[in-house]
């Protein structure tokens, strides 16, 4: 398949991802653990990764909404440093 350039980063943060299984062991398939660089045609490239807050808003618990701000706030701290 003939596509741009496209990378998938796993960014999980192994402390972050502890914690949050401690409470719950299903939220495996929740954590927002990929990031992808996509080059464009023209060139330019785009960083995006998934709101972790909003990732975890259906699990509707407040310990993981704690650890999902944070999570939120590094990778946003991390991308606008791009």
């Amino acid at each position: 398949v003939a596509m741009n350039k496209y990378v998938i980063l796993g960014a999980c943060n192994p402390n972050y991802a502890y914690n949050a299984l401690k409470e719950d062991s299903k939220l495996g398939v929740f954590l927002p653990c990929n990031v992808i660089v996509e080059e464009h045609k023209d060139g330019s490239i785009e960083v995006f990764a998934i709101d972790p807050l909003a990732a975890m808003m259906a699990v509707k618990n407040k310990v993981v909404e704690e650890f999902a701000e944070d999570v939120k706030s590094k990778l946003e701290g991390v991308i606008n440093a791009l």
